[in-house]
Formats: C-alpha cells, structure tokens, sequence
C-alpha cells in the first residue's frame, strides 16, 4: 500500500495518490492531471477511482478530466448531484482498492453531500480517513459555503458537522492517521495548523471542534462566530466542479497567445480585459503599465486573484517574467479564471521599448519611513488581516483589509500623501495598484512590511478589542 499527499502550497491544498497491487485511487485532484496519470504509468499501475469529497469551491478539481482521459469513475457521496456521469456512493458503501479497501462516510456539515474516506489496510484495520473539509487539523469545515444550496443555515449546517464528527470521525481509534482537503491558509477554515498529516488521538487534543465534553450548542457557536465573508469567487467555482469545465491543456493552448505590445494594447481597449502584472513586486514597482493590477505569482496568487477580481469569466491580459506564462495561466485554471486571452510578448521591456507609457510606485525603506513618522502625521493604512492588526498595529494605523478593499476607499486621502503597508511588502503592492487603477495616485508603499517595522523599533500597540473595528 502507498498513500502519497500531494499538497499544492499556493492553494494549502491536498490532493491524495493511493495504490494498491497496482490499482490506484486518487482523492481531489487538482486541475492538472498529467502528474497523476505520469505517476500511475511509472508504478505500473491504473487508475480505478477518483474519489471527491465534496464539490469545492476554493479550486477547480480535476475530476472531470482525469475520468476523460483514464475511463476511472468520478466518485462522490451521498446526496451530491453532478451534471456528467458519476458513482453517487451510499453511506459506508466499500470501494476494493487491491488489497485494501475505502469506504464512503457521509459526513455532512460542511456541504450537505460532504463525504470523508475511510482506509482499510489488507487485514481489514482502519488505517487513515481522507477527511475532505470535514476535518481539518486544527479546525473544522466553515459550515455557509452551502447554505444558499442547502435551503439551510449555517447554524443547521453545523450542527450537522457536529453529528458527522461524533458520530462518523471521533469514535474511530486514535491511531487513525487524518489526510485533510487543506492547510493553513485556506479560506476554507479559520484555525488550521500549518502541519498537513496527523492522527486522530492528537487531533482530539489540539482541535477545539473535537473536545470530548463540547456541547452542540457550544460547537455551533464556536464554528460560526468570527467567519470572515467567503471569496466571491467560491459559488462560481462550486458549479465548475459540479457541472463541468473545459480541458486544462485547451485552455492553456488558447491563452498562450503572444501579444505585440500594440496589439496587446488594442486588445487590453477592444475586450475590457484587465491587465494582470504577476510579476515580483519590486518590478511592478519600478515600472508597469498604468492601471495594470499586480498579483504576483511569488505569494498567495491564486487565491488572491479569486478574493480581488472574483469574475472568473473576466478577461485577463498578462505581464508575466519570461518562461513563467504557462505557470501564470495554469494558476489562473486552478481557481476557474479560463479567460486569459494572451500575455505580453517581450515583457515590460518590450512595452518601454514601443515608447507606450509606464508608471511607477512610490516606496520607502522602513529606515526612510521611521525618519518621516518622527517629523510628519501622514496617514498610515494597514491592509493586513484583522488578526493581524488586532495582534498589534503602528499607533493610530486605519485598518483596510485588502480582502475588502473596496468597501474603505472613500477612507483614503485624494488630495495629500499616506502610507500603506502589509506585513512584508506583497499585499501592500496589490492594495497600492487597486488604488492607482481607481484614480489614487498619492500613496507611499512601506517597503518590508510589518516584519522590517518592528526590526527598525517602530512603536507597534498591543492587542486591541476587535468590536473597534469597522467591519
């Protein structure tokens, strides 16, 4: 028997390969699915089954490809109703795997057609589940991705999670080892750890959602409170999963499209796309086109691109470094954004050398803005999560999350200069170019972030009551 997760960072996302006297499960694959079939042809192997535990909605799965391209069924559980051909498992329905066997478990919380899979080694001992979002280390499933769909709210939805776990999870024996659907960093949970494997007994410890003497009553208040708004992006990415989507390798083939930087500025007029600079921030900063938006792929990019511009039908024009766009448009893939039209031939390079115009951003090092603080009151916006800026914050700092960005621009001066800073340089730069795409040019870009502030002795507050601030 051989479990393989393979967790995509950028998404904190896992993705399990499982094998079995040369037999292979592979459970929510990402949308690529060439490294799948690649690894069962190097083992000799075949893949029998794709198991999802759900439909996501933070990533477009997989699925439907990998059982185009291999003949494996598409596998979900109880209640989930897809528009293509699929297994729709019963409760503790069992799937032979060689010489083990996966069981479905109706867990439903989450999404009403959540599913986890138990694994049964070959003398029949339980050995791992794939906990899906049902089960996070740390953490549990947020139970309002699937409300609107459920006719439910999400109070029922988790009390749903809270019989599922009881029931389903917590009585199997401590030595289960958990496989979840993600880590820390998904918009998935609110307290993940940042370890992806762990067992059951530990989680019983470390994991609030999982205390022996916990009400419902108490693990339905603790699991909703404090739930910042899910990525508009998410329900259009949930009907991708659940209806279809076109190929990965067609999508790639057809925003793989090199742009004279005239006729990517003709397009960029005649289509309304947006010019994505997904570039490193240091070179968006010396030089861009005006009213690009910069999201570089060296940081939370896909993610990012689903909270900020949301439309996963809007077109997209690229600035990418050389020998990175089939990178940039597969990223894009993974969170539904199909609609790259093309990308810039030659770069920026080749854009200053047409004589088309370029801006810049203004930023400081943390010495230069130490020195500044001491003489002027310039304001200062953090746009770091409220998490962040409760654990402690530049004295009399504004909070303007850059997930919401757009609800506090009234907030930013248009007529005298400020500050803006994250916690180490990559948010702040995606805040400034929203800005400056929305007319605001007057701002200053504190190189480093919060880590450089606080190692300059910048005075930073301590925690402060969340109830202050603007929600």
């Amino acid at each position: 028997m051989k479990i393989e997760q393979i967790y995509t960072g950028c998404l904190a996302q896992g993705a399990y390969y499982i094998e079995s006297e040369g037999e292979v499960a592979i459970i929510d694959p990402l949308r690529e699915v060439k490294g799948y079939i690649a690894k069962a042809e190097d083992n000799n192997a075949k893949i029998k089954y794709i198991f999802e535990t759900h439909f996501h909605a933070d990533f477009v799965s997989g699925h439907v490809t990998l059982s185009k391209q291999t003949g494996a069924p598409i596998i979900f559980g109880p209640t989930a109703n897809p528009s293509f051909n699929a297994i729709i498992a019963e409760d503790n329905q069992e799937f032979k795997l060689g010489k083990i066997t996966i069981t479905a478990l109706h867990t439903p919380g989450h999404t009403m057609e959540s599913t986890s899979y138990l694994l049964k080694d070959e003398n029949g001992r339980n050995h791992a589940i794939f906990s899906g979002d049902t089960l996070f280390l740390g953490d549990v499933g947020r139970p309002d991705l699937a409300q609107k769909a459920a006719s439910m709210t999400m109070e029922e939805l988790a009390g749903l999670s809270f019989d599922s776990l009881r029931n389903k999870i917590m009585p199997l024996a401590d030595d289960v080892i958990i496989y979840p659907g993600h880590g820390a960093g998904s918009a998935c949970g609110k307290n993940m750890m940042k370890e992806t494997v762990d067992t059951l007994g530990n989680q019983k410890k470390m994991n609030y959602a999982l205390r022996a003497d916990m009400t419902k009553a108490e693990f339905i208040k603790e699991l909703t409170q404090d739930l910042l708004p899910p990525p508009k992006y998410f329900p259009l990415n949930v009907k991708m999963n659940k209806e279809g989507y076109e190929d990965i390798d067609k999508v790639i083939e057809k925003a793989s499209k090199a742009f004279s930087p005239e006729a990517f500025e003709t397009a960029a007029n005649e289509t309304e796309a947006l010019v994505l600079d997904v570039r490193n921030q240091s070179e968006f900063i010396k030089s861009h086109i005006p009213r690009s938006i910069f999201i570089g792929l060296k940081g939370g990019f896909a993610p990012w691109v689903g909270a900020l511009i949301a439309d996963v039908k809007q077109p997209l024009l690229l600035v990418v470094d050389k020998g990175s766009e089939e990178e940039a448009i597969t990223r894009l893939s993974r969170v539904g954004f199909d609609n790259t039209l093309g990308y810039l031939e030659g770069g920026i390079e080749a854009w200053k050398a047409a004589g088309k115009e370029t801006d810049t951003l203004t930023s400081i090092s943390v010495e230069e803005f130490k020195s500044r603080l001491e003489k002027d009151s310039i304001p200062v916006f953090d746009v770091r999560k409220e998490g962040e800026f409760i654990a402690g914050h530049i004295e009399n700092a504004n909070f303007t999350p850059l997930g919401d960005l757009n609800a506090y621009l009234e907030e930013f001066p248009d007529n005298k200069p400020f500050y803006v800073h994250c916690a180490g340089g990559y948010r702040s730069v995606i805040a400034a170019s929203i800005l400056k795409s929305r007319g605001i040019h007057n701002l200053i870009d504190i190189a480093g972030g919060m880590d450089a502030i606080k190692k300059v002795g910048i005075p930073v507050s301590d925690f402060v009551c969340p109830t202050t601030l603007k929600k």
